[in-house]
Order: C-alpha cells, then sequence, then structure tokens
C-alpha cells in the first residue's frame, strides 16, 4: 500500500517559503485537496539561510503589490494561525549619493503612497536622527520605509505550514519527487513513498527548479548565485541605545556601495552584493549536487572585503565588533532577477513557483498570485513581471549565468530608461544587424533581438555611463528629435526584427478569432486590430490580425509577447477544430518605412499599388523580392510595414536605402518610435495595456462589437457598461521639467489622488511632454486640469480631447 495520498487536486514540489505560501493560499481559498513535497525537511534549500528581510520596496508595481502583501500577511499571521513568530518591523533607511538616486527614492515613494504605504524622503540630518551611528557627511537623503523589517524564515514557512494543515492539506517531508509522466491527462508524481496522481503540478523547487523542469521538458531559465552575509557580536553601544529606546535600529541599505546592514539582536549583519560576484553549478566540474540540503558553500570573505571597509566607514561600530559568522549559500537568479511565478510555458496544467532571489518578502505575495493562477486562470494583478513565458527559447545558459552575475552585481543598481544592460546580448540579430550597425546604431535588446533604440551622430557620448540619467539630457535626445522629424517631414525607415507571427487557418477560423477578440475580424485584403479580453473583461493582449482570405490569417503581435500570445491562442483552441496554429516567428522580418516621402521612394522598386487605402495589406515585389507590403504606421504618418522572408531582408532593405536616399530617408530608431506613437495615443503592450485595466477603461469602445453573440469578456463588459467605468484612459499634456513621466506616476486633483500614468515622453513634432495614463471617470473631459508627480515634484497635466495630439484627423496617415 502506498504511503502517501494516491491522489490530489495539486502537487506542489519543494518546501521552501514560496511553496508552503502556495499551498496556504490554496488551502485558504478552499482548495483543500493538495499535497506538498519536499525531500528533506521544510526549508531546507535557501528558505533555511535566507538571512529574512522583509522589504516592500520597488521600481515594479506588480512586484510592490506582490511584497506590500507579504508584509501585510505577515504582521497577522502568528495571530492567524496561532504559531508564534519573530517578526521584528524596524523599518529601514535607503541611503542615497546622488541627485538620481534621491529621483529614484521620490519615484517610488509615489507609487508607494498610492498602494497605501506611508514611504518617505528623509533628509540627511533626519537619517542621524533615526540612525545615531550613521556618518551622513556624502549623503543626499535617504528612502524611509516604516513597515521594512525581518522575519524567521523557519517560522515564517511553518506557521505557513501549519495554517495549510489546519485548513486540509497535505505536507510529506523527506519525500522527494523523483519524477512525473502525462497519463490520462493527469500528472502523476513519483516519489519513494508511491506516486500521486493530480490535476495540476507546481515546481516551487527553488535552486533545484531547473533539474525537476527537465521532467517536463522544460529548461528552466536560471543559475545560482553564492551570496554571503556576516554575523558580528554583540556592541554595547548598540545594545545601550536599544535598552533606552526599545526598538531596534532601522535596516539600513546602502544602495550606490551595494549593501544591508542590519541589527541582529545587538551586533550586526552585513550582506553585500558584490560586483565580484561568483556564480556555482555551472561547469562540469562544479556540478550541481544530488542533495545540498541545509548545506553552505565555504566562506570566500576576499571577495567581500571593500565592502567590509565601506560600512564600517558608515557606521564606525561595525568596526568594533567580532565578526562571528559567515554565511555562503546558494540563491538563484532569473536572467532579470525577478521570479518565475504563472504558467510553465508549453506544459499543460503545470505552474512555476520558483527561482526566487527575495522569497521571503515575497513568498506570502507569490503564494497569493500562484493560487489565483491555478484556481481562477488569472491574477488579481498584472504579473508580467514574473510570468514564466517572458523568457523564450534564447535564454541557454551562458545567457542565464551573464544576466544572473550582472543583476547580482548591480541589486541594488538603477533601472534608467535610456539604459541598455550590456550582460548576455546579441542573441538574436536581424538580418540587415550589420548594415545597421554601421549607420551608428545604439541597440537594446527586445526578446533576444538587438533593434536599434538610436542612432548617434559624430560626437555624441555614447557610453554607457552617459545613459544612467531620468532626464532628457543625454546625447540620444536631440538625436532622437532629429530622427522624429526626418520621418514627420520626409521618410524614416526602422528595422523591427522580431514581430511574433502566429499562421492561423482552416475552416472556421474567422469564426473562432471573432469568438475571442472584442471587435471585428478584418475581411481578406484587410488588416486591424484585434483586443483579446480575459473573462473579467481585461486586456490581455493586443494583435493585428490580417486576413489572407476567409479562413486564412497571420496574427502579428509583440517580440515580448511570443510565446504568452501563442498559448493564449492554443489555450482557446477547442477539440475537434480543424484549425492549425503555427509561430511562424523565425521566418519573417519587418521594416517599418513611414513619413509623407514614403510613397515616392516605394514608387520606383514596386510592383505594387500604392494607392491602396490605409489597413489594407498586399502581396507585392520590392526590387524583383516578393515582400507583404501592410498599409499601416505605428509612427502616425503615411507608410508600410515591409514584411520579407529573412533570407531575401538584406536586398530589400538595401533597395529602400538606396532609393531613398534622394528623398531624405534616413533610420530611426525606438525611441523615436515610442515618442511617435504617443503623440498618437497609440497604447504599448504591459504598459498601457494590461489586465490591470478593463477594454473599457482602456479608451477601447470603438473596438467592441456589442451585437455579436458572444466573444470571451462580453458578459463582464457589459455589466461594466451598465454601471460607468471607475477610471478611463486619457492623454495628457505635461508642463514638465528636464524629465518626462515614468510608468506608475501618480496624477492629483488638489490633494486628492486620481490615477496614474501608465507611459510618458516627450513628443518631438508637438514639443511638448506627452503622458497617457488612467484617471478617474468624472476628471477626464477634455481640458480637466490636474497635476503629475514626476520624482516627488508636481507638474501641471492637462486632459487632451480622445484623438491624436498629432495629425488628429489622421490625414497624413491615410494620405
Amino acid at each position: 500500500m502506498s504511503e502517501i495520498a494516491g491522489q490530489a487536486r495539486v502537487v506542489i514540489i519543494g518546501g521552501g517559503v514560496v511553496g508552503v505560501s502556495a499551498l496556504y493560499h490554496l488551502a485558504k481559498a478552499g482548495w483543500t485537496d493538495c499535497v506538498l513535497l519536499e525531500k528533506n525537511e521544510l526549508t531546507a534549500g535557501s528558505t533555511w539561510h535566507a538571512a529574512g528581510n522583509v522589504p516592500t520596496f520597488s521600481s515594479s508595481w506588480s512586484i510592490m503589490n506582490m511584497q506590500r502583501y507579504s508584509a501585510e500577511l505577515y504582521r497577522g499571521l502568528a495571530a492567524m494561525v496561532d504559531y508564534p513568530m519573530n517578526y521584528h518591523v524596524t523599518g529601514s533607511i535607503r541611503l542615497g549619493h546622488s541627485k538620481e538616486r534621491l529621483q529614484e527614492f521620490q519615484r517610488v515613494a509615489g507609487m508607494g503612497r498610492y498602494q497605501g504605504m506611508d514611504l518617505d524622503i528623509l533628509s540627511p540630518e533626519e537619517i542621524k536622527s533615526r540612525y545615531p551611528f550613521a556618518e551622513i557627511h556624502d549623503l543626499t537623503g535617504a528612502l524611509y520605509d516604516p513597515n521594512d523589517g525581518d522575519i524567521d524564515p523557519a517560522q515564517l514557512t511553518q506557521a505557513l505550514a501549519k495554517g495549510a494543515r489546519d485548513l486540509g492539506a497535505k505536507i510529506y517531508r523527506f519525500c522527494p519527487a523523483a519524477g512525473v509522466r502525462r497519463e490520462n491527462d493527469e500528472w502523476v508524481i513519483s516519489t519513494p513513498k508511491g506516486e500521486i496522481r493530480c490535476e495540476y503540478v507546481v515546481n516551487a523547487a527553488g535552486y533545484y527548479a531547473r533539474e525537476v523542469g527537465k521532467w517536463f521538458g522544460r529548461d528552466v531559465p536560471m543559475m545560482v548565485m553564492s551570496h554571503q552575509y556576516m554575523l558580528f557580536d554583540e556592541v554595547p553601544e548598540v545594545a545601550a541605545w536599544t535598552a533606552e529606546t526599545g526598538n531596534k535600529l532601522p535596516l539600513m541599505r546602502d544602495v550606490d556601495s551595494s549593501y544591508y546592514l542590519r541589527q541582529e539582536k545587538n551586533g550586526f549583519n552585513l550582506g553585500p552584493y558584490e560586483r565580484n560576484c561568483k556564480a556555482h553549478w555551472i561547469t562540469p566540474d562544479d556540478p550541481m549536487p544530488e542533495d545540498f540540503s541545509f548545506q553552505l558553500y565555504p566562506d570566500d570573505l576576499e571577495r567581500l572585503e571593500w565592502y567590509i571597509n565601506d560600512a564600517c566607514e558608515r557606521v564606525p561600530l561595525l568596526g568594533t565588533a567580532g565578526l562571528t559568522k559567515n554565511i555562503n549559500g546558494p540563491i538563484p537568479y532569473t536572467p532579470d532577477g525577478n521570479p518565475l511565478i504563472g504558467p510553465m510555458p508549453g506544459v499543460p496544467n503545470a505552474f512555476e513557483a520558483c527561482v526566487f532571489t527575495f522569497g521571503i518578502c515575497q513568498g506570502g505575495g507569490a503564494g497569493k498570485v500562484l493560487a489565483e493562477w491555478i484556481i481562477e486562470g488569472e491574477t488579481e494583478w498584472d504579473m508580467w513581471s514574473c510570468d514564466p513565458r517572458r523568457f523564450t527559447s534564447f535564454c541557454d545558459q551562458d545567457y542565464c549565468v551573464a544576466k544572473g552575475m550582472e543583476v547580482y552585481g548591480h541589486e541594488y543598481g538603477m533601472h534608467f530608461p535610456h539604459h541598455a544592460w550590456p550582460a548576455g546580448r546579441n542573441k538574436k540579430l536581424s538580418p540587415v544587424h550589420d548594415r545597421v550597425a554601421e549607420l551608428r546604431a545604439q541597440f537594446g535588446a527586445y526578446n533576444g533581438w538587438e533593434r536599434a533604440n538610436w542612432f548617434a551622430r559624430p560626437g555624441d557620448d555614447v557610453s554607457e555611463e552617459a545613459t544612467q540619467i531620468w532626464s532628457r539630457e543625454g546625447a540620444w535626445f536631440e538625436a532622437v528629435r532629429e530622427e522624429c522629424l526626418a520621418v514627420r517631414d520626409a521618410a524614416g525607415i526602422l528595422d523591427l526584427p522580431g514581430f511574433s507571427r502566429f499562421r492561423v487557418e482552416g475552416t472556421g477560423a474567422r469564426d473562432w478569432l471573432s469568438t475571442l477578440i472584442t471587435g471585428v475580424v478584418p475581411k481578406p485584403g484587410r488588416i486591424g486590430l484585434g483586443y483579446f479580453a480575459d473573462a473579467q473583461g481585461r486586456i490581455v493582449t493586443e494583435m493585428s490580425i490580417m486576413a489572407m482570405s476567409e479562413d486564412f490569417f497571420f496574427l502579428i503581435t509583440a517580440a515580448t509577447a511570443q510565446w504568452h500570445d501563442y498559448e493564449w491562442l492554443l489555450k482557446h483552441l477547442p477539440d475537434g477544430l480543424n484549425i492549425k496554429i503555427e509561430d511562424v516567428t523565425e521566418q519573417f522580418s519587418c521594416h517599418i518605412l513611414t513619413g509623407p516621402k514614403s510613397r515616392e521612394i516605394l514608387s520606383g522598386i514596386t510592383d505594387a499599388d500604392l494607392g491602396k487605402p490605409w489597413l489594407t495589406h498586399q502581396s507585392a515585389q520590392v526590387a524583383g523580392i516578393w515582400c507583404q507590403l501592410i498599409r499601416v504606421s505605428f509612427a502616425g504618418e503615411l507608410g508600410w510595414e515591409i514584411h520579407s522572408k529573412v533570407e531575401d531582408t538584406p536586398a530589400v532593405f538595401d533597395a529602400v536605402m538606396a532609393a531613398g536616399k534622394p528623398h531624405g530617408l534616413k533610420p530611426f530608431g525606438m525611441f523615436a518610435l515610442n515618442s511617435l506613437r504617443l503623440e498618437k495615443s497609440y497604447r504599448a503592450w504591459k504598459g498601457d495595456l494590461s489586465t490591470d485595466y478593463t477594454v473599457l477603461q482602456g479608451g477601447l469602445d470603438r473596438f467592441v462589437k456589442w451585437d455579436k453573440p458572444e466573444f470571451v469578456g462580453k458578459q463582464a463588459l457589459e455589466v461594466e457598461r451598465q454601471q460607468g467605468v471607475s477610471k478611463r484612459f486619457v492623454t495628457l499634456v505635461i508642463e514638465a521639467g528636464d524629465c518626462d513621466a515614468p510608468y506608475m506616476s501618480t496624477l492629483w486633483d488638489g490633494s486628492e489622488v486620481v490615477g496614474e500614468t501608465t507611459s510618458g515622453g516627450w513628443g518631438h513634432r508637438i514639443d511638448k511632454s506627452i503622458a497617457l495614463g488612467m484617471v478617474r471617470h468624472d476628471l477626464t473631459a477634455p481640458g480637466t486640469k490636474l497635476e503629475v508627480e514626476i520624482f516627488g515634484e508636481r507638474f501641471a497635466a492637462t486632459v487632451q480631447a480622445d484623438q491624436p495630439l498629432w495629425d488628429p484627423s489622421n490625414e497624413r496617415l491615410r494620405g
């Protein structure tokens, strides 16, 4: 007889804080027939040696939500499940050394206040009043978070485990999963104590997640870093201060020097993120061990010498303390440092909740999100920042190691809008990459594809350091302006490799697509935007639908959406339909040719009918080579997308460039395209278009065909239409200073928060700062005066009419 239950609804592989939190949240939602398998004792992986810090800080809206939820959950968890925990809410001070760092703090403080957190900016003198042992002579200020602190990771995990067990869920310790197989639409998990059949399975195996992933045919994009922190002996002055005040010192992070310093009892805990970092288990000489439970790496203090000295200069008392213990343990990293939470790409009823670099502070929220994914098929917050499908096939192990080390070494790095991180580049190259590079392109990576962000002029500063600013003062600003004005006055060409493309063909394909999108499926020879909603009417994605014939389509979507959108289509394809869906992304490339002279440029090198109207497409010869010409332009000018087979793209590019030379054709990049699309109020995926907003909130009413019998989300949208939207998409013109509004900048009406920006930038054709955003429904009338908070300072913002700022009647676009 089997020693464990032979059947469960969900099996979770991995007993760290994240796996146990997922079990707890599933059980709390009523899914009590769930099982967790742990090969050793709970917490045996990264959880047991975690420092246990619980920050809410993040520049990501969704991750801040997740960490805020965790902190709120932990504060009441002990009483909720009747399990004592050591949770010290000490507050934290995050030190700033520069103007740019304070700007980052101001932005995050604004986001935090919007989420109900009382974040504050401290002057150097105020730092001293809260942390009397710190040297402040070289600081510009700090971010203060009153809800930060530290928790005992083992106690937290056991509390979640008790809560899950009390609700009826089961945990099997010392019961390793040994493999999986798919049988009769179920997962069968093998263990030394017997097999378990289940409907859903979750990979929550921490730094072993890649090994577990192999059972599913999945190469989990991750690597493992060595992270050290040091414990120091008691310091009499700290003990005396704590006795006098009754408090622990706030957790201090010197983010520019890259370490945290925390009071541990009456001593210190110092944890650096060093640039000269070390990866583990990446070579045949250093293979991943079969079991590393409750184990550590050997001490490697030489790597930390600079950080120890710097911390001692910041807090001289640290230099008087004796080092008592060093912890050097494995921590997993994805290529961007965010965890994997959500559907396992390409695998039915399998999910990932793994590769957590900050599993303690994110564990509570991660459990909530994972439970929502499994139970509802969707999450309360848009969680693209953590979705496993954001990494596609280019993420091989070399890439994961390079990016993981880069992220670790810049753990507290600022993510400036015009800065491109250099590691792991050139994974996917356009067929004309060499030609574009010769034109002095400065590249950025988009789902691994190298695209020109902007084109440097002679004398422009293209150093990495020159892009590490929040303002418009970089060399790219004037270069991008020239690119935009060339598109306005003559023509521009943008090499755009990596569009995600899906070929959809078969009897009933049109009717099937009609059930998925809110609007109308275009007729043959036409192209149109299709908006895909979820059951709540929220925006899942946007695809261009190019109708080749009655039941034959190409769907074109964002490069980064490749796996996400492909899976959405497959998930909604009913059994029995003779419809084939094929990902043909790698077979084609694209150029955007746009501007008032684009017709003249094309006329000499193509047999196409260039009089065909906007939103049409045609097969044609360009320089004697087959292309698909699509009469659209994301830049908002007369123009075409020129789609060609990859092998033919260089000849097409050369022909267009040669034909365009007499007409002033100029290459332009993604930064210019962003500016141009803002002036047309065109939305961008996972900024302006996300599941944080419904189709109606997004101002996409004209793309909803209400008289269709059915489409996904129709019922929810009909209810919303009857009740009225709570907030609405608007375009704003801002009287900004030297910085444009970043994503999730707070919008104010007097003393009241009334909305947020979803994207922003400078419009070079109209010479104004623009933001797209969501505002409370009663404040969306054109001319309404609001304020937008940009890095802590408020600027006047005016709601614009519901039409583009540039070419409002689309005369140029349709010309």
